[in-house]
């Protein structure tokens, strides 16, 4: 069987959620399926270790002067005038070619513009919109990152349930692991203090950091001894006015640090360094933050909105991401008590055990072999 995988996404240099998804997945195929072919399209040349690919999987380059139609556009005419056209192709992100073969697959990981459309570009929602309906009427199978999204995508959209299957998430387990060392890196290198709060997302509205702001500033004002500092990690989103004009109002401008993007070597250091991870998010497809905070042995408090429970499972202390008084409980609870702390980081890490991209990949890997037409 020949399937196509896009992997444009999983070849960008500065990668996300989504990236990384696309990036895990295919380099988990490379080690799992010695009996399928694989073409792996992209834009431009495939980077690091993408690059090195065993002999049943083939790089196809596909030039186009506009990257961001690339998929709906140049993928599209690869799908039917190409040499040769695979038997299902695979999108493991949130569109489809115009034109597909006759089987395609594509993973939907939330659809959250649909309910936080303010935190998107006006262009980008409606692409979004325009894509889904393409989604609904051209491909075999979707894949849902959690049941919570599944059941979104069907009430949403009226799409048949039958059409979309769970895989959850997995996290890269050998980049995020407990370990001792690194904290001279983020004294020396990142300017952090400790001990500090750890946040991994992006900064806006829909990942809930004005109340998480907040939170924080109450919390130091029941705690007025306290230390810790606050670290939101990632890039600004639309919203992030919002955080500046909390931040203001609380007068704790002093007290948080932005670090900015971070990359995915150096996030386990902030995670195996941090007193708690907190992700208060609103709306969220999986939450992989939530496992990769776990992997590494921190102690975690998170939003018991959407999708986040079936990650966190009992491993974590959920709140009301709506309200900031339990958020600051929580954040009581874990760092002024150390047997509750402690108790955390030993059922996060069991929990973490649970999830992997190579589990991921398998089950999707079943999705691509097996889709109907």
């Amino acid at each position: 069987m020949l399937i196509g995988i896009d992997a444009s996404r999983a070849n960008k240099d500065k990668k996300t959620g989504v990236e990384w998804y696309s990036y895990h997945l295919i380099e988990e195929f490379k080690k799992i399926d010695r009996e399928n072919r694989y073409f792996l399209y992209t834009n431009v040349p495939l980077r690091g270790k993408l690059s090195v690919c065993p002999p049943n999987f083939e790089e196809k380059i596909l030039k186009w002067p506009i990257p961001r139609s690339w998929t709906i556009g140049r993928l599209s005419l690869e799908m039917k005038f190409g040499k040769e056209i695979p038997d299902v192709l695979f999108v493991p992100a949130h569109t489809l070619p115009l034109l597909n073969p006759k089987k395609s697959v594509v993973t939907i990981h939330d659809i959250g513009f649909e309910h936080f459309p303010e935190a998107y570009h006006w262009a980008d929602k409606l692409y979004h919109k325009l894509i889904i309906q393409l989604i609904k009427r051209s491909a075999s199978k979707i894949i849902s990152v959690s049941k919570y999204t599944k059941d979104d995508i069907v009430k949403t959209y009226k799409i048949p349930a039958k059409k979309i299957e769970v895989v959850l998430n997995g996290f890269d387990d050998e980049n995020y692991k407990v370990s001792a060392q690194g904290k001279n890196i983020l004294k020396e290198k990142c300017k952090i203090d400790f001990p500090y709060i750890l946040f991994i997302g992006r900064l806006e509205l829909k990942k809930n950091i004005p109340r998480l702001v907040e939170a924080f500033a109450k919390f130091k004002l029941k705690n007025p001894d306290d230390r810790h500092k606050l670290v939101l990690i990632g890039t600004r989103g639309l919203t992030f006015p919002l955080v500046e004009e909390q931040m203001k109002k609380f007068k704790i401008e002093n007290e948080i640090i932005f670090p900015g993007w971070v990359s995915d070597d150096d996030l386990p250091i902030f995670l195996n360094n941090a007193d708690l991870f907190v992700f208060p998010s609103i709306f969220e497809g999986f939450g992989i933050p939530v496992l990769e905070a776990m992997a590494c042995g921190c102690p975690v408090i998170c939003s018991n909105s959407t999708s986040l429970p079936e990650a966190a499972g009992e491993a974590a202390l959920l709140f009301d991401p709506a309200d900031v008084d339990e958020i600051v409980s929580r954040m009581e609870q874990v760092l002024l008590n150390p047997v509750v702390a402690e108790s955390l980081e030993i059922k996060g890490f069991e929990r973490a055990k649970n999830f992997s991209w190579k589990k991921c990949a398998e089950q999707t890997l079943k999705i691509l072999t097996e889709a109907e037409v």
